[in-house]
């Protein structure tokens, strides 16, 4: 095949610019002709006015990346393009370029920025579906995006013009799920479900089953941010009534004020490592009796779930969302109340007292990741997505 992909990276690398670049790899060791359009939120380096009005406007729709689009797309003959991102700078332009051109196309839903501004389903410490419940012009009101009523009302155009001109169903013709929970999501958040696929995303290169089948800490790894739920694990490291090491992996908005909280509580027992390579994270991970993973928003599917399980440790996460889905209660991990310390805690102590137990949840999802989250266990989902796609769009021109 030759497959056009498509990203928009962030100006924070996350695990969506993670995801893009594990599928290139993956379709091109394959054997499959791979090019890639990309852009960066790093090109927004001008604050003036001009420049924010220029891209509010291309943020909804960039005749700029439309015409890069189309010219790509005349020059090569491609069996299907797959879009990760548009989102700022590529905009929602690119699907009626393809469509024009008769290419068919994948869009990868890796969060739920479709259906909520923010992306996350998440305002003021808690979930909220009200711009599903009611219309996205909610999350204005609340300045959900970057915590900025203009910033918000930008993303809103963008989805209630490209809603009204059905470019999320006609123009889209087939959609990737990371979960069976995000895809109910997004069902009923009016996404057509006969074009809506679940695939997980998957580990690669496979860092190896830790060798030494237990830990000395508890680890955290990812995003310091409210929605991420490190202050649930602080409060709850706090009632711990035995000493367990937690090594806290990542960067972030919170970092400070975490450390000032862990500080403050002489919770010496905490160490703050910042970010680190995903090879260093991932030997983090393979030094813990297990991974907390304390979200208290919607996650479609963390890396850090699929990469802690590909190191043979068990998670203890939130029973939230995706979360609850992807993490087997008392097989693969531990589920606790979403933004409760005192569950978080217990769960905590239990996990630290029953080492044993833990190893075999760990040795259970080291054969999760085996059976789902494998590069060569992807690959024929990818296949059957992009090959199903491919036959619709034939049987319906």
């Amino acid at each position: 095949m030759k497959i056009l992909l498509v990203h928009n990276k962030y100006q924070q690398p996350g695990g969506e610019d993670v995801v893009f670049e594990q599928e290139r790899k993956l379709l091109e060791s394959a054997g499959h002709q791979v090019v890639t359009h990309c852009r960066s939120n790093d090109e927004v380096n001008d604050s003036s006015i001009w420049q924010r009005v220029r891209l509010a406007k291309n943020t909804v729709s960039s005749a700029e990346s439309r015409q890069q689009v189309l010219n790509l797309l005349r020059q090569h003959h491609f069996d299907v393009v797959h879009v990760h991102n548009t989102f700022m700078m590529i905009s929602p332009s690119i699907y009626s370029a393809c469509h024009e051109a008769g290419v068919p196309v994948v869009q990868t839903l890796h969060n739920y920025r479709l259906l909520c501004p923010a992306a996350n389903f998440y305002r003021d410490g808690h979930t909220c579906e009200e711009c599903t419940e009611h219309s996205v012009w909610r999350g204005v009101q609340h300045g959900c995006y970057r915590d900025s009523r203009a910033a918000t009302a930008t993303v809103a155009v963008m989805l209630t013009v490209h809603r009204q001109r059905g470019t999320w169903t006609e123009s889209v013709d087939s959609y990737v799920a990371l979960s069976e929970f995000a895809r109910r999501k997004f069902i009923a958040g009016g996404l057509p479900a006969d074009k809506i696929s679940v695939k997980p995303n998957f580990v690669q290169p496979d860092p190896g089953e830790r060798s030494n089948g237990g830990g000395v800490y508890a680890a955290y790894v990812g995003r310091l941010a409210s929605e991420k739920g490190p202050g649930t694990m602080i409060s709850a490291w706090k009632l711990l009534s035995k000493s367990v090491p937690l090594v806290v992996v990542g960067d972030g908005p919170l970092l400070e004020e975490l450390q000032n909280q862990a500080r403050e509580q002489g919770l010496t027992n905490i160490n703050f490592r910042g970010r680190l390579s995903r090879e260093q994270a991932q030997a983090v991970m393979k030094g813990a009796s297990f991974v907390v993973i304390p979200s208290e928003c919607y996650e479609n599917f963390p890396m850090g779930m699929a990469e802690s399980f590909a190191c043979g440790v068990p998670v203890i996460c939130s029973r939230l969302g995706a979360l609850e889905e992807l993490v087997s209660d008392g097989r693969t991990g531990l589920h606790f109340s979403s933004g409760s310390p005192q569950d978080l805690a217990a769960k905590v102590e239990w996990a630290w007292s029953n080492p044993e137990s833990m190893r075999a949840m760990g040795k259970a999802a080291r054969k999760e990741y085996e059976t789902r989250y494998t590069a060569e266990s992807n690959y024929p989902l990818l296949m059957d997505i992009y090959q199903r796609t491919i036959a619709a769009r034939e049987a319906y021109a």
